[in-house]
């Protein structure tokens, strides 16, 4: 997610001046790890997710499907999910996700919430041992906020609809065990999940557009005026859906196909002019950090969002202003990085994806100045490892997009700049490719950064690192 506050000095700059910071950004090496050579493949026994959406004619609610196959690597007693829609800022917008049905291994079982009402548990008969194969089978129903702000929400004015992470999302981190972070009372995110293969499916009616997260594998006809619509992806943590009156662009750029759905009641910039901008971010990241890791990518418009949320291989972007795009899609952009590729816990370290997405649109959009120590005001100083609990709990999201966005990039920026960027890039690249595929955390940041002290002393100093 982008704030406001990143993007507001990027308004000033000239669309020329702009393009010339995008095509002569920074000085970098070369890709190295992905670009050249393929990113480390995903976990063999990784999860594998089939999800069904069957929307509603108006697109205000949906019921669905969904079936897990999971081989934990210890242990369990029970199966943890998430419900996503829940979280009180989704909530308060009037979202909501419920587990209607549940089955583990043919045995009906009733989930238990939590006082959490994103926390779900799934208490199973028996324990199950490390390694042994266990497959649930969850229905549900889901209902959109109207005119949400949210990653999940429908315009009855645009005939739109949009749904990140508005599944049941199975909370295990290999190495770890259950993930119960709370769901705090702040707009960002707070998601932690292994990568998956999934299946998506969406039945909608016909003459409705549908985009999501994956490559599109077909369609069919289940009944008349509805149509179901099929993707599938190879390892990703998280999914998103858009369906509805869209106009879909469709283009090839730098080997990537990437789809921008835009309200067909009109929106501030095409889709072609939303490619455009990928395209050049697409061009900046990728000489940075290495090849974007999916076969594709899509963006949603959503006419009620301010700023962007990132799913794997989908975005979804305000109806912004054309001076105001850049910034938000080299930021969104670089999560496919930083919390798609290499994941993290968002709610227990959200600096990780969001300090690191913030230093490459710094780079990308030639904003570097932007983002310096001494600008972050004092009594935020050496508070950017604060979980999202703590910047709940101070009740000021641009305190916490000051603190962790802010001060975080700084933090990375500085250390380039002293470190060199030859050092520093190198080290980031190996970070990616050591951690593909899995949950990182500060230590994995650490260990990618052993032989660049600058950067472990700009983060420890920032206190996203522990000192010593």
């Amino acid at each position: 997610m982008i704030a406001r506050i990143r993007t507001a000095g990027i308004r000033a700059v000239g669309l020329g001046t702009l393009l010339v910071a995008l095509l002569a950004g920074c000085t970098t090496t070369a890709p190295g790890p992905g670009t050249d050579e393929a990113w480390p493949a995903p976990p063999a026994d990784r999860p594998v997710v089939d999800v069904a959406f069957d929307m509603a004619p108006d697109l205000a609610s949906a019921t669905g499907t969904e079936t897990v196959r999971f081989t934990p690597d210890r242990q369990i007693c029970e199966l943890v999910f998430r419900n996503w829609p829940n979280k009180p800022t989704a909530a308060r917008d009037g979202s909501d996700l419920e587990i209607t049905g549940a089955r583990v291994g043919g045995t009906g079982i009733a989930p238990q919430v939590a006082p959490d009402p994103t926390l779900v548990t799934l208490p199973l008969p028996a324990c199950v041992p490390a390694g042994t194969a266990v497959t649930a089978d969850l229905t549900f129903r889901l209902t959109l906020g109207k005119d949400s702000g949210e990653r999940v929400g429908y315009s009855p004015a645009t005939g739109t609809a949009w749904l990140g992470t508005a599944f049941p999302l199975l909370a295990w981190v290999r190495g770890e065990g259950w993930v119960r972070d709370p769901a705090v009372d702040l707009y960002g995110e707070t998601v932690t999940s292994e990568d998956a293969a999934l299946t998506l499916t969406v039945t909608a009616a016909e003459g409705q557009e549908v985009v999501a997260t994956g490559t599109a594998a077909g369609t069919l006809a289940p009944a008349p005026g509805r149509v179901t619509h099929r993707f599938t992806a190879d390892a990703v943590r998280d999914a998103a859906v858009s369906v509805g009156a869209y106009d879909v662009t469709t283009r090839e750029v730098r080997g990537v196909r990437v789809h921008v759905a835009t309200p067909r009641s009109g929106s501030r910039a095409t889709g072609d002019e939303w490619i455009d901008e990928l395209d050049l971010a697409l061009q900046k990241h990728t000489a940075l950090l290495g090849a974007y890791p999916y076969p594709d990518l899509t963006a949603t418009i959503v006419p009620t969002q301010t700023d962007g949320v990132e799913f794997p291989t989908a975005l979804q972007f305000a109806d912004d202003r054309r001076a105001e795009i850049p910034g938000l899609v080299a930021h969104e952009l670089a999560h496919q990085w930083f919390y798609s590729l290499v994941g993290n816990d968002q709610a227990r370290d959200p600096w990780i994806d969001e300090a690191f997405a913030t230093w490459a649109q710094a780079l990308a959009t030639g904003q570097e100045d932007r983002y310096r120590l001494d600008r972050i005001p004092r009594d935020l100083r050496g508070h950017a490892g604060e979980p999202m609990a703590y910047w709940a709990g101070t009740g000021d999201f641009d305190r916490y997009v000051r603190g962790v966005y802010d001060q975080g990039a700084a933090a990375l920026l500085d250390a380039r700049r002293r470190a060199g960027p030859d050092r520093f890039d190198a080290a980031v690249r190996a970070y990616l490719h050591d951690n593909a595929h899995r949950v990182a955390g500060p230590s994995d940041v650490a260990a990618a950064f052993r032989d660049v002290p600058e950067a472990l002393e700009a983060l420890r100093d920032a206190g996203a690192l522990p000192a010593g």
